[in-house]
């Protein structure tokens, strides 16, 4: 389930949003250790800048570069799984919405319905 979730314009790179959102993410869950993250966020200047900002290490999962095809990166399919799920919601499928605030709802509202089966099937189960 999504920790945190910050939707940007288009004009705005992932690695200048991190600092903010593990900021956030850090602050509501003390016990957060370490971030993950895959090549787009590599550069040292991220790294302190979440290392300063949150407190927390930036680990960076790279692909092998004599790796051919597909392989699965460790903690990386955590993610594409997620964003699986999320691209089972019609309106998240593509992008349909002009306002961020408009997205981030859709976003929310599609992990709290994740939540909500899953609290049924538990609940059915027993």
């Amino acid at each position: 389930m999504l920790i945190n979730v910050m939707v940007t314009p288009g004009d705005v790179q992932d690695r200048d949003a991190i600092a903010p959102l593990l900021e956030i993410a850090s602050n509501r869950f003390a016990t957060l250790k370490k971030a993950i993250a895959d090549g787009a966020y590599q550069g040292q200047r991220t790294a302190e800048a979440v290392q300063q900002k949150a407190g927390i290490p930036l680990e960076i999962v790279k692909r092998s570069d004599i790796a051919r095809g597909f392989h699965i990166l460790p903690k990386r399919w955590i993610v594409e799984r997620t964003y699986g799920w999320l691209g089972r919601c019609r309106r998240l499928a593509k992008d349909y919405e002009n306002l961020t605030r408009s997205h981030l709802a859709f976003v929310i509202l599609a992990m709290i319905r994740l939540m909500l089966r899953r609290i049924v099937r538990l609940a059915i189960a027993k």
